[in-house]
């Protein structure tokens, strides 16, 4: 790849992070002082710089709970700040859940909830309810991980087998006011399926989620497929009346992350074409889609005249076969862009805009058209190795992969097509 062109893909992706900054956006939505006490509860991936954000903000005295998983906490001055597993729940997790229903016990109409939300909670809080136990929350986990599902069809299964999901946090601070500020990573940003929202009721039956586990195939573990069947422990729905002082924002997405990079693309001359900041399905599917789009710009400069930036976002899902290899849903489909489009005149970057792309170090990684050619020549069969779910092995073995350690915020996928 042109080192100019990686350059310019890193600014780009550096623009987008930059848009999702917790404390710019924050500084607009801050609510008013309460006459009581304020309780700041936060989950998520990039939940500790969005509360530390909150606190050089707000000008009153202030207390509570922020989750974030293991490895990215740190000091939150009045807040405590507890670290749990992601993607599958753990031990500390269910204390996570029970620290924050702890904290909203008690309050009065005086008194104002700050929840921050970002992507990540429903892993980070997992509250079985009923008789079923932790390890039953994190079998559910894993087959939904493994089914391949949209996040949407994940939550709207979470959201029914949660004592704290779905509203469940927000109805047990009632009649205190809950203020929710979202950083969304759902395409669509529907807060109420950002960590399946704990604040944010939503609609929805037993009867839809057993119908959508079965279309999508999800291997229900046996005790939860019985709590599915039964009526115990319903979601409140939104229209309780505990809602209603209750408010929600989102104050970043992927959408304003995209539209930053737009702006900085055309800064240097590029112009940019937002394709979507809601794209779903199997990764390695999106990238051949975007391959397809690739050679036709390249070739009949046509739907796009060159030169142009092809920008997308939003969550695609990897369905995993066999035991995998290394990587996460941005390398594979950095890898199956790479094939689909071998030896068209192009650079890509596709990464996740909270610095970790699955459960390696990598954000994602750096793709062009001679990226199968360089796979071929060390001697990697690359489409061996994408349906083997081994991307980061096989761009790793290339030095392609993009890191970036925790940056902080997190609005799902960014992906970056360059066409000279």
């Amino acid at each position: 790849m042109r080192p100019e062109d990686r350059s310019l893909l890193q600014r780009l992706f550096r623009a987008a992070v930059a848009a999702a900054e917790p404390e710019a956006a924050l500084r607009p939505h801050l609510p008013e002082r309460p006459r009581g006490r304020c309780v700041v509860l936060g989950f998520g991936k990039g939940v500790v710089p969005l509360a530390r954000a909150f606190l050089r903000l707000w000008d009153a005295p202030c207390e509570g709970v922020v989750v974030t998983r293991h490895g990215e906490g740190g000091d939150c001055g009045p807040l405590r700040v507890i670290e749990a597993a992601h993607p599958v729940p753990d031990e500390a997790g269910l204390r996570a859940s029970g620290a924050l229903m702890g904290a909203v016990q008690g309050l009065t109409e005086d008194d104002l909830v700050v929840v921050l939300a970002c992507g990540g909670g429903s892993a980070l809080l997992p509250c079985p309810p009923g008789g079923l136990t932790l390890e039953d929350e994190a079998a559910l986990n894993r087959a939904l991980l493994a089914s391949g599902a949209p996040i949407a069809v994940m939550n709207a299964i979470r959201r029914q087998v949660s004592g704290i999901k779905g509203g469940r946090l927000a109805r047990a601070a009632h009649p205190a006011r809950v203020v929710t500020f979202v950083v969304s990573d759902v395409p669509g940003d529907d807060p109420a399926a950002v960590a399946s929202g704990p604040t944010v009721p939503a609609p929805g039956t037993r009867e839809e989620a057993r119908h959508l586990a079965a279309l999508w195939g999800v291997d229900l573990p046996p005790r939860v497929a019985a709590w599915l069947a039964g009526r115990e422990g319903l979601p409140p729905l939104p229209s309780d009346p505990a809602f209603a002082r209750d408010s929600v924002r989102v104050i970043a997405s992927a959408r304003l992350s995209l539209e930053a990079a737009a702006r900085a693309a055309a800064a240097e001359g590029v112009t940019a074409a937002i394709l979507s900041d809601a794209m779903e399905g199997e990764a390695r599917e999106a990238g051949r889609v975007l391959a397809a789009i690739t050679r036709e710009v390249a070739l009949r400069n046509r739907p796009f005249a060159r030169p142009v930036l092809l920008l997308s976002g939003g969550e695609t899902t990897v369905t995993l076969r066999g035991s995998p290899g290394a990587g996460g849903r941005n390398t594979e489909f950095a890898l199956a862009l790479a094939l689909a489009a071998n030896g068209v005149d192009f650079a890509a970057l596709a990464a996740d805009t909270d610095g970790i792309d699955g459960t390696g170090p990598q954000a994602g990684a750096f793709v062009d058209g001679g990226t199968a050619a360089r796979l071929r020549a060390q001697g990697i069969d690359g489409m061996e190795r994408l349906m083997a779910h081994d991307s980061a092995g096989a761009l790793g073995a290339l030095g392609d992969l993009f890191e970036t350690g925790p940056t902080g915020t997190n609005v799902n996928d960014f992906r970056a097509i360059l066409l000279r």
